[in-house]
């Protein structure tokens, strides 16, 4: 979905894990590469993810570089978890609702 110039990405999956991880990869920089460099990750559907999840989502940031943003909403607490022991969490943008990724975005 895409409000204005930002992408909206809503994973299905329950699990971001090395079963799923290369295609989710794959689309993330298929969509940077197509030119949307403002996007928002919704992790609400998501309950795990592991570290081949992590790595993931971590060379989507590294492809948008800083010619846009990528920031993270909806996260459960079992995933929040898993940003904080690996500092994630102080590289990446994360937001209680995607209305606040939304405003973050916009302004």
């Amino acid at each position: 979905m895409k409000i204005e110039n930002i992408l909206i990405v809503k994973p299905s999956e329950k699990r971001i894990d090395a079963s799923v991880a290369t295609d989710f990869k794959g689309k993330m920089i298929d969509w940077i590469n197509a030119g949307n460099k403002r996007i928002i990750l919704n992790l609400a559907e998501v309950d795990f993810v592991d570290s081949s999840g992590l790595g993931a989502i971590v060379s989507s940031l590294k492809t948008i570089g800083n010619d846009g943003d990528l920031v993270i909403c909806g996260i459960s607490d079992t995933v929040i978890t898993l940003f904080r022991l690996t500092r994630m969490n102080m590289v990446l943008q994360i937001f209680s609702t995607e209305e606040e990724a939304l405003k973050a975005l916009s302004g």
